[in-house]
């Protein structure tokens, strides 16, 4: 390797060097949970909702910030179109459903139109629903990360004090490459991981069999190779899809239901670990 090379190299170590920097907590919270996967698709936005429910159905006082300013999801998953209000101009005050705290930047847009941003916008804007939110009470603020491992998540493992992530992944191979990814930045960048999830693990048909759709105990494999802890499994279920499209998530619309009923385990295993 040339010098020119070596120099490149050096200053690339550098860069993805984790940098001690104080972390600030989102003021009117008490604990700050991210809910990641570096791969899209896997079912974040649908876990984070009805894992924040299932944290209200436990007497807890919880928020949900949608940090994905390329592709929000919270507003249609939780039945909202209002836009927050402001107080004094400069602090916005959540959007509430169901009892749960929401701030989006699918509030302040269209639904249809593009956020065509560079990353320090997005910064910026991630700044803003940490910092001038007026977030009243919260046991758990629950943050809807975007897929990647980019600048939203460099801005909370850096500056904001995230006291665990649970990481949502679907079983087959492709998804758990990048999972992997996602495992290591946040070892790195010293965010504790608080286990992983398998979404749409497995389809059960009508006469009780399961299919696989996705192979099978990948990320229950992945969790264990890692030493992190295996949250659960959640089968593919046709009503926590109808569910999430109609803006009503399962957990509140049938708490009852089987599906309900894993996330509200997952949930009592996170209460319990932090109050």
């Amino acid at each position: 390797m040339n010098k020119k090379e070596t120099g490149l190299s050096d200053a690339f170590k550098r860069n993805i060097t984790p940098k001690s920097l104080t972390k600030n907590p989102i003021n009117g919270t008490k604990f700050t949970i991210a809910i990641s996967s570096a791969k899209g698709g896997v079912g974040k936005s649908t876990f984070a909702t009805n894992f924040a429910l299932a944290l209200k159905s436990l007497n807890c006082k919880v928020g949900i910030l949608d940090a994905d300013i390329y592709g929000p999801s919270i507003p249609k998953m939780m039945g909202l179109k209002e836009k927050p209000k402001s107080e004094d101009g400069k602090i916005l005050i959540p959007v509430e459903q169901y009892g749960i705290q929401c701030m989006s930047i699918g509030f302040l847009v269209d639904e249809e139109t593009p956020m065509i941003w560079r990353g320090p916008m997005v910064t910026s804007a991630i700044k803003t629903f940490t910092q001038k939110v007026l977030w009243k009470n919260l046991d758990f603020i629950i943050i809807d990360m975007p897929p990647g491992t980019g600048d939203t998540q460099l801005t909370f493992a850096q500056e904001i004090k995230v006291d665990g992530v649970i990481i949502v992944s679907t079983p087959q191979e492709i998804a758990l490459l990048d999972v992997v990814r996602g495992i290591n930045m946040f070892d790195k960048l010293k965010v504790p991981i608080l286990g992983l999830v398998d979404n749409m693990s497995f389809f059960q048909n009508e006469d009780g069999k399961n299919y696989n759709i996705f192979g099978e105990g990948g990320v229950e494999k992945l969790a264990n190779g890692n030493k992190k802890k295996f949250l659960g499994k959640i089968p593919i279920d046709i009503d926590l899809r109808v569910a999430a499209d109609s803006g009503k998530p399962l957990t509140e619309k049938n708490p009852n239901h089987k599906i309900s009923k894993i996330f509200s385990g997952i949930a009592k295993e996170i209460k319990e670990s932090f109050l």
